[in-house]
């Protein structure tokens, strides 16, 4: 009935040789203004007879949002919020949901994450199995290219130093771990290998085609590989430096993506030159150890 009084509805079409006229259904308004229109507007009982609207509904005036927000055909109200320094978003959104269980609210009423929270929320329940994925897929390339099960673990031992290389500049930068962030520790994943495959690359071939033991070939890639190393890292350390440095308009969205690398990138280089070898030589000498065992079972058997 209030829409048919006051929603203008298109009832029916005239049509004529040179024109056509909409019919459109409205209520008198000029003769009954403001709130002694509704009092004129009559419904039609379940006993088919007419009653007024005021005997069914009290009218009243009262101020009102403009609109109405609609989420999945539910009206929603929108609260924003800030987060303070020193606090990261993760820390906001697990205070508002304990806050949410101490409020108690009705079952009728639900609460949902939107905007750059909810992108943020999607980010980490996905960023695990991305990075399980891409460290899979590396796996099966690396022991494809070397014909051999352990060595590709070597190069990925490489990975965790680049994540805690990442995560303390950010903690140490006071700057948040944020889906930009996060995009730069996977960029991480497909830089910071490149050290250990210098060296296990070099270390193999001389093992396999000149007859060298491991600690001498081991011994020779990181003399011989030390300069392209440091090369290619200053290169990319270089590239993202920018980003952390950056100023003006959006700048504070680039400047995770630079301090991760950045910080990654340094703290990847100084240790893998290090562990590298180390796990190399332990992980021939869990594979000539392994080879042995097998080689005494079956001269038993």
């Amino acid at each position: 009935a209030l829409y048919n009084a006051f929603g203008q509805r298109l009832i029916s079409t005239i049509y004529t040789q040179a024109n056509q006229y909409r019919v459109v259904l409205e209520h008198n308004t000029e003769n009954t203004p403001g709130l002694a229109a509704l009092d004129t507007i009559r419904l039609t009982s379940s006993d088919g007879g007419v009653v007024p609207l005021s005997s069914i509904a009290k009218i009243e005036q009262r101020f009102a949002p403009l609109s109405i927000n609609h989420l999945d055909q539910f009206p929603v109200t929108t609260i924003s919020f800030n987060v303070p320094d020193n606090y990261s978003l993760g820390d906001a959104v697990q205070a508002i949901m304990d806050t949410e269980k101490t409020l108690n609210l009705p079952v009728d009423i639900t609460t949902q994450f939107q905007g750059s929270t909810l992108a943020f929320q999607s980010a980490l329940g996905s960023t695990v199995w991305l990075i399980v994925a891409a460290v899979v897929a590396m796996y099966i390339v690396l022991g494809i290219l070397y014909e051999s099960f352990i060595h590709p673990i070597t190069i990925l031992s490489t990975l965790p130093t680049a994540g805690v290389g990442a995560l303390l500049a950010l903690m140490i930068a006071g700057s948040e771990l944020d889906v930009i962030a996060i995009i730069g520790i996977i960029l991480l994943i497909g830089i910071v290998k490149k050290n250990a495959i210098m060296m296990i690359d070099f270390a193999l071939a001389a093992e396999r085609e000149q007859g060298m033991s491991p600690r001498e070939a081991i011994y020779q890639a990181c003399l011989l590989r030390f300069r392209p190393i440091l090369m290619t890292t200053l290169a990319a350390l270089l590239g993202a430096l920018p980003l952390m440095l950056s100023t003006g308009v959006g700048a504070e969205l680039r400047r995770p993506l630079g301090i991760g690398m950045v910080g990654g990138l340094i703290v990847s280089q100084v240790l893998t030159l290090f562990t590298t070898p180390v796990i190399y030589l332990l992980f021939d000498r869990l594979a000539l150890w392994t080879k042995s065992r097998f080689a005494r079972h079956e001269e038993e058997a």
